[in-house]
């Protein structure tokens, strides 16, 4: 299974929209493998965003994610990159289509509610940015067989 960073921004937390965010993920089949409530220290935050150091939004976005506490989630699942990020819809949510997260909460351009990994490589830098591996919970839930065709051996 592929693990993926989400942060649910400061909007998103100011909002009261983590419980409603966290649910899509779970009701579509992706499990909580590591949640915690945090504010970013700054440094973090520069490390994390570092590939758009010198963009002229990159110091209000740096002000933006340290401005307020996150939920930070690692969710696990087949696909769950693409699958995370095909719920999260466009970056802009004037621009993001209805059903999806940024799509029905969103019309900013600058507050987006959410941050997914965009690939595997980057995922396994950001989880490691933001969770230790004791936090991170290896585990297989009940509803598994349910969720994933398994009778192949491997999840179809």
């Amino acid at each position: 299974m592929e693990r993926t960073l989400i942060i649910l921004k400061p909007d998103a937390v100011q909002r009261g929209l983590c419980g409603e965010i966290l649910s899509r993920f779970e009701r579509k089949g992706l499990q909580v493998a590591g949640m915690k409530l945090m504010r970013i220290p700054r440094a973090l935050a520069e490390k994390h965003y570092e590939s758009h150091k010198g963009k002229g939004f990159y110091e209000g976005l740096l002000n933006f994610m340290t401005s307020s506490p996150v939920v930070v989630l690692a969710l696990a699942g087949k696909d769950a990159i693409v699958i995370a990020r095909k719920m999260m819809g466009a970056t802009f949510g004037s621009k993001a289509e209805p059903g999806t997260i940024r799509g029905d909460y969103g019309v900013s351009n600058s507050f987006n509610l959410i941050h997914g990994s965009d690939s595997p490589e980057a995922a396994a830098r950001e989880l490691g940015l933001f969770f230790k591996s004791d936090e991170l919970v290896d585990w297989t839930p009940a509803n598994q067989v349910w969720v994933y065709d398994l009778s192949k051996g491997q999840p179809e």
